[in-house]
């Protein structure tokens, strides 16, 4: 575990987190998402640019195998841990 901290550090310093009921506008060139299981939802904005990278864009079709175009927060869900979903940004900042 302690070998991943420090991507999992960076990519929660450059990721905006806000609590999934707050409703902050999304920067220019950024989208919303929401990631975590069940009840435990947190809200990320990310860039743009990682709808480019094949790993996000499988994330993208787990979404849409799970919930189909009717997510359950208003806006995209993800259907994958905190941690898994931090493991992988990290890994797409620094590429």
């Amino acid at each position: 575990m302690g070998f991943r901290l420090p991507r999992i550090v960076s990519a929660k310093q450059s990721l905006k987190r806000t609590p999934f009921s707050e409703t902050t506008p999304v920067p220019k060139g950024h989208f919303a998402v929401y990631v975590g299981e069940l009840d435990e939802k947190k809200r990320f904005v990310v860039p743009i640019s990682f709808l480019k990278h094949s790993s996000f864009q499988n994330l993208l079709s787990q979404a849409e195998e799970e919930y189909g175009f009717n997510h359950p927060m208003g806006a995209l869900t993800i259907p994958c841990c905190e941690e898994a979903f931090l493991d992988l940004i990290g890994s797409l900042q620094s590429s």
